[in-house]
């Protein structure tokens, strides 16, 4: 028996466009009864029980707007919520733990903000019946025998305080119009303002007006915020955006205090390396974004993590990726050395009012890409500026014969059109080869978005596109200034290898400066390390060997690395554990290198 899942998306429907090809081509339709029909808004209507999975009109719609899934039958009763006839449905729920982290990990759209609404208590859980939503005796009812019961009877009669620190930080500005102190004051429940703070580095910007912030530093203070509340449940919704390295580990470190307190920690979060440091148990959410999310049966945060690479649960015995994430378990070497250079340049010096880059001499070789690490605002994207030539340095020069393709880190969605012609004009008319769709278009998951306009696209969908329209230019150079912002985990790992196949079967280069340690560990030949003063002074390494340039790098965060023996991954070390003094004593900051461990 199977469980039918038919879902509309509203925004892609275009009746008054298509020729209603679901509903002539519908064989039930066909058949005389009403299994698609159109509703008063002119959008097609399915109906679950009358559709018999033909997959007829998800192959005839011409804007991709039908998907129709089978699930097992007894999912059906492990429905949480569903967003109205033919809309998204979630099934089963995370559990909060006193005194631990749990991770939340898996594709945007799946459910993570979705099921931190419903455990928070800002979204009433449905169960599915959206037309007749149940009362709070039906719903604790329904979670009978479980440890969400209690808790949902806590929820329902409001006496559990939680505390949320949302997606969207970037609201704060219009939700709150004073400065961050004001903001931090006003909700301090437990004099601890001050220590946080310093933890997370706030004090410089605490007197400007929020809406005076960067992304980071809004970040910071909503999860400042959020930890200052007196609350017996924390819920962090991705709070490593915006964020360095360095402040994402000083956020994880406040978060890990809380679990420590005895109090009930929930995180959503695509940045593996910051959840394996962070969190004690992983909940992996999996389905297919917009459709439907269910979420697994609780792990040990290493096993979690694991089973989200190799794309299978063995407990449930469910595929959910078609091949696993691998990593290369091989000593990092420089594969690039024999290689000539096409772009190079002499030290150099890049000078504003307020701050000042010094860049060692260096050079970019044909078929290589080059990961940028380093702390925010010490001039990163001026370095990537310099490259492509939309700023020149004061003191030095660059040889560059070569084309420069270049991604910003902040993206421009106020553009007219849809994705198609965007891409169609960056690839000079070339986007349905064969190259570009099975390196660029298919990969980065660019085919359903190519009728939306590119004012509607989300800020990950944004960000793919952004990527696609780097690489579909004719360039010798790809630059892309922080390509994972906005992106889900599992697209992450695609997009660096995607980029990285690309640039070795066209023999191109790259330059990609990136927060997410994995994705440059993946997509990286050699490193460039940005050290100095943040907003002061920024100092640019020579290109350096992999395993030099991530020995330099993790010193200067305080941490060190091991491969998992199953997945070959790169995990962090617990602080102070037997692996990470004797890495550290050894120097071995990038995994152990050749030798160390004799």
């Amino acid at each position: 028996m199977v469980h039918r899942v038919a879902v509309v998306d509203l925004d892609n429907c275009h009746s008054r466009k298509c020729g209603l090809e679901c509903i002539k081509f519908c064989p039930v339709n066909k058949g005389g009864s009403e299994c698609i029909v159109l509703n008063e808004e002119g959008k097609a209507v399915i109906s679950e029980e009358l559709c018999t999975g033909c997959g007829i009109c998800v192959k005839k719609c011409p804007f991709e707007a039908i998907t129709i899934v089978n699930l097992a039958e007894q999912l059906k009763e492990e429905k949480i919520h569903q967003f109205g006839v033919n809309g998204y449905r979630l099934f089963r729920l995370p559990t909060p733990r006193k005194g631990a982290v749990v991770g939340l990990v898996g594709k945007n759209g799946v459910g993570k903000s979705t099921a931190v609404k419903i455990l928070s208590g800002a979204l009433k859980p449905n169960l599915g019946y959206y037309d007749s939503p149940p009362d709070w005796g039906k719903i604790i009812e329904a979670f009978k025998g479980t440890e969400l019961k209690d808790y949902f009877e806590k929820v329902a009669s409001k006496s559990i305080k939680v505390s949320v620190k949302p997606q969207a930080v970037y609201l704060l500005s219009k939700l709150w119009k004073g400065t961050g102190r004001e903001l931090l004051k006003a909700y301090d429940e437990k004099g601890a303002a001050d220590k946080l703070v310093d933890e997370l580095n706030l004090k410089e910007a605490l007197d400007k007006p929020v809406l005076e912030m960067s992304g980071g530093e809004c970040q910071r203070l909503a999860v400042a915020v959020s930890a200052s509340k007196d609350a017996e449940v924390y819920f962090f919704d991705e709070p490593s955006s915006y964020n360095d390295v360095y402040q994402r580990m000083a956020v994880a470190k406040v978060i890990r205090s809380l679990a420590s307190e005895g109090k009930a920690v929930i995180v959503a979060e695509h940045d593996l390396t910051l959840l394996d440091y962070l969190s004690d148990y992983i909940h992996i959410l999996y389905g297919e974004p917009g459709v439907y999310g269910i979420v697994s049966r609780v792990q040990s945060s290493r096993t979690g993590i694991n089973i989200l690479l190799d794309g299978y649960i063995p407990e449930e015995n469910i595929r959910f990726r078609d091949k696993p994430i691998k990593f290369d378990t091989t000593a990092p070497i420089d594969e690039a050395g024999a290689q000539y250079p096409i772009a190079s340049y002499t030290q150099m010096v890049k000078r504003y009012p307020t701050f000042t880059l010094r860049v060692d001499e260096g050079e970019v070789r044909k078929g290589e890409v080059i990961g940028i690490l380093g702390a925010n605002a010490l001039g990163k994207s001026t370095f990537l500026k310099l490259v492509a030539g939309v700023e020149r340095p004061d003191e030095g020069s660059l040889t560059i014969t070569a084309k420069i393709s270049y991604k910003p880190q902040y993206l421009n969605s106020d553009v007219e059109g849809d994705v198609r012609t965007l891409l169609n004009k960056a690839s000079n008319g070339k986007l349905d080869s064969g190259l570009y769709q099975s390196h660029i278009i298919q990969p980065l998951g660019i085919t359903k978005l190519l009728d939306k306009e590119v004012r509607s696209l989300s800020g990950g969908e944004l960000q793919k596109v952004a990527i696609a329209a780097c690489l579909l230019q004719d360039a010798d150079i790809y630059a892309l200034d922080e390509p994972s912002a906005f992106i889900d985990v599992e697209d992450r790992f695609t997009l660096a290898k995607a980029i990285n196949r690309f640039v070795k079967a066209e023999g191109r280069s790259a330059l990609i400066v990136d927060h997410d340690i994995q994705l440059i560990d993946i997509v990286s030949d050699r490193l460039l390390i940005f050290t100095g003063m943040p907003a002061v002074e920024g100092k640019v390494s020579p290109a350096l060997s992999k395993e030099e340039g991530m020995n330099l790098f993790l010193k200067s965060l305080g941490i060190t690395y091991r491969r998992d023996v199953e997945s070959g991954r790169p995990r962090v070390n617990k602080p102070g554990s037997k692996l990470d003094r004797f890495q550290k004593s050894t120097g071995s900051y990038y995994y152990l290198t050749r030798g160390a461990a004799e």
